[in-house]
């Protein structure tokens, strides 16, 4: 299927909290536009979106699925995105190459932590919102009250439609402000009839389409002349505001219905060619130049300058590597040559597919606004701009989300470390919002992510692709030791065995310091007692036993080393005596000098229902935290605190279970803190029976 114009396509990314019905009302709009002769369901295994065997097995999307269909000679490419916030890397990727963001409410609960998640994610690239509320057939719906909680949390809520007997398996009839018809379906999802909006609902009808004429004509000078020498605006004139608004994000609209049984559906694909943007619809982008850094705006024009974003990669059983893409200018046809600006390669195009869920379709090209996929290519993964080569533009990179969660893994087979590394390495090309890397001073390979079912399914990944099983540790603590007095000692190394022999002597005096002050050392040797080539050495010494520790095999900080006395032999000192002399004499003194332990401190921010508050603060200061303020986010309530990073593995399993599943959190690191004496006292103790054990 080609596209003949760049404005009859529109891009939409479907984005909400868990449950909200993204992946049926995706079904039900390809049934609708009469790509599938028969609706999916999530709990039958046969959606088009969630097709892959972990989705079908949970039951729920884990990546982004995207689809396509025709309706009334406009062509819609959705974005079906995960709801779960351990795939958020998901929806960051889908609303970069979106043009519009179609935000579901789940009409039983409202607005959820998700909501505001995606919503942010949409804002912070500025893209056009609207929202559908959904499920309007479950028990116990209250239409008004959500959209009074919208009006407040979001502010211009344009109003389109109302539905009118919600709350229950009976709700099918829809009331249309714009044309002011009365919508009523059939069982089947398709329209029963059009009709004049009856007298018990006419007054509410009439009360709700003049504040969404008032709305839409206060955008636009012009409407709003039409709106005082008429009092009033045509639905053709309203529609031309709408689009006005919502393309400026001065407006959001609002549709509704019961994706699963296809109420409103109709109504939505209307909405979607009559006011949702086209990409030329859209403000021109800008990119840079892949030499000298220059950068340029360009337009969506089909004729133009060659640029598409990458932004997503998975791998096919069968046909390798695919690559989706997202054409913004000019077009990518099959059999050509282009350029990866943001790795430097030149790739060799293969076929061009459009794609709905699993099937792909091959086609001559792709034109700008449009979106495809690439198979084999070389070396192009997400996140990369293919453009022409002779004008090599690099478009923005998408934004992922910072992990929240990690874990250690160890391989189970012995030898399997490099092809553990080669398929972390792969699976990170396609989900950047994922982490791994190899911590040399906590010796363990960490993998970090989105949460704990996020880092399960990679090492899933890793078991089914990859052929390599791994287990989970719980990741060690980065200990810091210090001190908290001064104190004074000496270092004798001296070793005989025959010919020339070892001797240092070195006096060190330590004290603490200023937390971020690290290690000092000072020479204060004077009259030569030891020579000015030793001091160096003795030096060494010490920092040696400072990356090594002294009481819990950390790395020690915060503390001045003054080198102020020794003695020297004229034949048997070395450096090497020197530096063993030095290392002696610091941990010695060290351990003199009361010792304490220091342990990470993370910034935790928490979101979370009113109603779950009191329940995540105490968890919080269970886990040694301390609450440092909250704010109120429309029904949310912000919680800032400090908690030590040793209390907060796995924190958004925690989380989850404990506000089932409507808190998110953020944390990042704050600073170092003295470990309680008697914690501090159970890791030494744990660490000198390693020791002991030989495996510390």
């Amino acid at each position: 299927m080609k596209v003949a114009h760049s404005d009859k396509i529109r891009n939409i990314a479907l984005i909400a909290h868990q449950s909200a019905g993204k992946t049926t009302l995706a079904e039900s709009m390809l049934h609708r536009m009469g790509v599938t002769t028969r609706m999916g369901a999530i709990e039958e295994g046969n959606t088009v979106c969630d097709y892959h065997a972990d989705e079908i097995s949970r039951q729920m999307s884990i990546s982004t699925t995207i689809v396509n269909g025709n309706h009334k000679d406009i062509k819609i490419n959705l974005l079906d995105t995960p709801g779960f916030t351990d795939f958020s890397g998901e929806v960051k990727g889908a609303v970069r190459v979106a043009d519009t963001a179609g935000v579901l409410i789940n009409a039983a609960s409202g607005i959820e932590v998700g909501t505001e998640l995606v919503w942010r994610f949409a804002k912070e690239i500025n893209i056009p919102r609207f929202f559908f509320m959904n499920h309007l057939d479950k028990e116990n719906v209250e239409f008004d009250s959500v959209l009074e909680s919208l009006k407040e949390r979001f502010g211009s809520i344009a109003q389109l439609q109302f539905p009118v007997n919600p709350g229950s398996d009976k709700f099918n009839q829809i009331v249309d402000l714009i044309a002011m018809k009365l919508i009523t379906y059939n069982p089947d999802g398709g329209v029963k009839s059009t009709g004049d909006i009856p007298g018990e609902l006419k007054e509410k009808a009439d009360t709700i389409r003049m504040e969404l004429v008032e709305s839409v004509a206060e955008n636009d000078e012009d409407l709003m002349e039409i709106f005082f020498e008429n009092d009033g605006l045509s639905a053709e004139e309203l529609i031309t505001g709408l689009r006005k608004g919502f393309r400026d994000g001065t407006l959001y609209p609002l549709v509704c219905g019961a994706a699963k049984r296809q109420v409103g559906t109709s109504l939505l694909l209307d909405f979607i060619m009559n006011v949702v943007p086209s990409p030329v619809d859209l403000p021109d982008f800008t990119a840079t130049k892949e030499a000298g850094g220059e950068e340029v705006t360009k337009s969506c024009d089909t004729d133009g300058t060659f640029a598409s974003l990458v932004f997503k990669t998975v791998s096919d059983k069968h046909v390798g590597d695919l690559s989706f893409f997202r054409v913004y200018s000019g077009s990518l046809t099959g059999g050509t040559d282009c350029r990866n600006t943001t790795r430097g390669q030149t790739e060799k195009i293969g076929q061009v597919f459009t794609v709905t869920g699993k099937n792909r379709v091959n086609v001559d090209s792709i034109i700008a606004g449009d979106m495809g996929a690439l198979v084999k290519l070389k070396d192009t993964h997400t996140s990369d701009t293919l453009s022409e080569a002779k004008d090599g533009l690099v478009l923005k990179e998408i934004d992922f989300p910072e992990t929240v969660a990690r874990t250690a893994i160890v391989p189970r087979n012995k030898g399997d470390e490099e092809k553990i590394s080669s398929a972390l390495h792969i699976l990170h090309e396609e989900d950047r919002s994922f982490n791994f890397e190899y911590n040399p001073e906590l010796k363990q390979l960490l993998v970090s992510g989105q949460g704990e079912l996020h880092l399960n399914i990679i090492m899933e990944r890793l078991k089914d692709r990859f052929g390599v099983e791994v287990d989970q540790e719980v990741p060690h603590i980065p200990y810091r030791e210090t001190i908290k007095s001064a104190a004074e000692g000496q270092g004798k190394y001296k070793k005989q065995s025959g010919g020339r022999g070892q001797y240092g002597d070195c006096w060190l005096r330590l004290e603490s310091q200023k937390r971020g002050e690290d290690i000092e050392f000072i020479d204060a040797i004077v009259g030569g007692v030891i020579p000015g080539k030793f001091v160096p050495a003795v030096e060494k010494g010490v920092r040696m036993a400072i990356g090594d520790g002294v009481i819990s095999g950390n790395q020690v900080v915060d503390v001045k080393v003054t080198c102020f006395d020794g003695s020297y032999h004229t034949v048997d000192s070395s450096e090497n005596a020197f530096k063993m002399a030095g290392s002696m004499a610091f941990k010695k003194i060290f351990k003199d000098a009361k010792p304490v332990l220091l342990e990470p401190v993370e910034d935790l921010e928490v979101r979370v229902p009113d109603e779950f508050m009191g329940d995540v603060m105490g968890d919080i200061s269970a886990k040694r935290g301390k609450i440092m303020g909250m704010e109120q986010e429309g029904n949310y309530q912000l919680i800032r605190a400090k908690a030590p990073l040793a209390e907060l593995h796995m924190y958004s399993s925690t989380l989850r279970s404990l506000t089932g599943g409507r808190g998110l959190h953020r944390q990042s690191f704050s600073h170092y803190e003295e470990v309680p004496h008697e914690i501090q006292a159970k890791i030494v103790e744990e660490w000198e029976a390693k020791r002991a054990e030989g495996i510390a």
